[in-house]
């Protein structure tokens, strides 16, 4: 057939990687909203994409399909966010390890899936049928007897295998079953797959939305758009844990180790928590993944094992459906930006979008059903006309707490630890905790000509604060927006959220990833479209 490809050189898997992106982009949230396995924590989209974006972040420009897919491999893996993403690092290692020269052919791709599978296979501690490991299985399975056959032929059956598959993970898994949904990761898997086939033929194939089922799952037909979050279903079929038990996610790098300290830390990661997968990149770096009650043991293991780097520690935010009666307290949050608004939902938040008043907030906190209320306001509010809401809020029969996040970045970073498992008091000085370590910044335009601490701006010029203060003014908002990023990175960090705006620059937030990965190796980055309507970018630094 005209066009299509029978092999793959680096700039063809570079454009891959791209289409993955692209694809789960768009599929984010469809993916977000089948999430009930491992936990109902509505983020395996979001997990997925920001470990492609790490991989493709890697990308050299010019460069053998060899060096495309090792710089992919190493950067997804660490890069990986959760359980999914680790998932995803492997698969792309086992493309990388099956292919030694210059293109990936035909007969390489078979030996790359299969290679992917045993990787996946061997890094979990215990593994779940039902789950992305079954439809990479299933994909491997289907196109290890193709031998002389073209490429496109088979990357398509790779593809297909991985549909029924995904199709077949309720009959195997019962808590998809119960909630009517096909497997969240194993959706994001067959992204990768329908992107292959896309980037060798030209063609991607068309698929289903997939949505919730009250009883099994339903697909919506192709030009249908996917339901925007999860129909109600049973409570106790999405809960993964005792209500009440504190529960996170510890993710961290190791080095300096080897095979036999790794296999030991997987067992002791086993014996403390579930959703152990630890794996390699193939040139001595590791990414290890747990949910666990006790995040410090976790914590301890690793360093038993090797040397630690970018140690991530969140706490486990399940699905508010999931939730529903399990606690007496919300979180409300005030955003700007509809991506924004997502965002906080998808973490549990109650969502208050807009310009928003004291007596609009007072009024939002009053219709909360909860004993408990935590507040964000995300700055939307000076000091003392919050204090004064929260003040006139409460009453005998209702609690509020107003925390300190003075940005939607900071108010991410709290959302991340809630735990309602916890006291309220505890509960919000963690999450206060989180919010206070979170260095915040933003990229404006100047709307007129004014006087600044560092000096007169003129209208149009690109300012970048520091919490509220400018400290640097360009007439290039780009320049402004790298120069912010070196003087916030310069007091250290590990981890950077870039929160997009409505009027950011096309391709501004991967200029700023790939300046941040070029100046501050080995800083993780993370990028969400908020589109909120003032600032082109809000940076939090952790």
């Amino acid at each position: 057939m005209p066009g299509v490809r029978e092999t793959l050189d680096g700039a063809a898997l570079a454009r891959w990687g791209q289409l993955c992106l692209d694809g789960l982009e768009r599929h984010r949230d469809e993916i977000n909203a089948l999430n009930v396995f491992p936990v109902a924590d509505s983020d395996t989209g979001t997990n997925l994409l920001a470990t492609m974006r790490a991989a493709v972040a890697a990308v050299p420009e010019t460069a053998s399909a060899h060096s495309v897919l090792g710089a992919m491999a190493r950067a997804g893996t660490g890069g990986a966010r959760g359980n999914s993403g680790i998932i995803l690092s492997q698969v792309l290692r086992g493309l990388a390890e099956a292919v030694d020269g210059a293109e990936l052919s035909a007969p390489s791709l078979p030996v790359a899936l299969r290679g992917a599978a045993v990787l996946v296979r061997e890094a979990l501690s215990e593994p779940v049928e039902g789950t992305m490991l079954t439809v990479l299985e299933a994909a491997a399975d289907r196109v290890a007897d193709t031998a002389g056959e073209p490429l496109a032929d088979i990357a398509r059956a790779a593809a297909e295998g991985a549909a029924k598959a995904l199709a077949d993970t309720p009959s195997q898994l019962g808590v998809l079953r119960a909630a009517g949904v096909v497997d969240a990761g194993a959706r994001g898997l067959l992204v990768l797959f329908d992107a292959l086939v896309e980037v060798i033929t030209g063609s991607a194939p068309v698929r289903p939305g997939y949505v919730r089922g009250a009883a099994g799952v339903r697909t919506a037909s192709a030009d249908t758009a996917p339901a925007p979050g999860p129909s109600p279903v049973s409570a106790s079929s999405l809960v993964p844990a005792v209500v009440g038990t504190p529960h996170y996610e510890v993710m961290y790098l190791l080095s300096g180790t080897d095979e036999s300290r790794i296999a030991g830390l997987r067992n002791d990661l086993a014996r403390l928590g579930d959703s152990v997968v630890v794996v390699g990149d193939g040139e001595g770096v590791f990414s290890a993944h747990v949910h666990c009650a006790d995040a410090g043991a976790a914590i301890e293991a690793g360093l038993a094992a090797g040397t630690l780097g970018s140690i991530r520690i969140e706490g486990l935010a399940v699905n508010p459906l999931a939730a529903q009666g399990s606690s007496d307290r919300g979180i409300l949050a005030v955003v700007a930006g509809a991506g924004a608004a997502r965002l906080f939902e998808d973490a549990g938040a109650v969502v208050l979008d807009g310009r928003v008043t004291a007596e609009v907030l007072l009024d939002a906190i009053r219709r909360m059903p909860h004993r408990e209320v935590l507040v964000l306001p995300n700055g939307a509010l000076p000091a003392h006309e919050l204090v004064a809401v929260s003040v006139a809020a409460r009453d005998g029969h209702r609690e509020v707490l107003m925390l300190p996040s003075g940005s939607m970045v900071q108010g991410l970073a709290a959302l991340a630890l809630h735990d309602d498992g916890r006291i309220a008091v505890d509960d919000a000085f963690t999450m206060s905790e989180a919010a206070a370590g979170t260095r915040w910044g933003a990229l404006r335009i100047a709307p007129e000509r004014a006087l600044t601490i560092v000096g007169t701006c003129e209208r149009g010029d690109g300012l970048g604060l520091v919490g509220h203060d400018v400290v640097v003014i360009d007439p290039d908002p780009g320049r402004a927006a790298r120069t912010l990023l070196d003087r916030m990175l310069g007091l250290g960090g590990e981890l950077v959220t870039l929160l997009l705006g409505a009027q950011a620059p096309p391709g501004l937030g991967d200029e700023l990833a790939e300046h941040i990965s070029a100046t501050f190796p080995g800083v993780e980055v993370v990028s969400y479209d908020g589109g909120q309507p003032v600032d082109l970018v809000q940076i939090g630094v952790e």
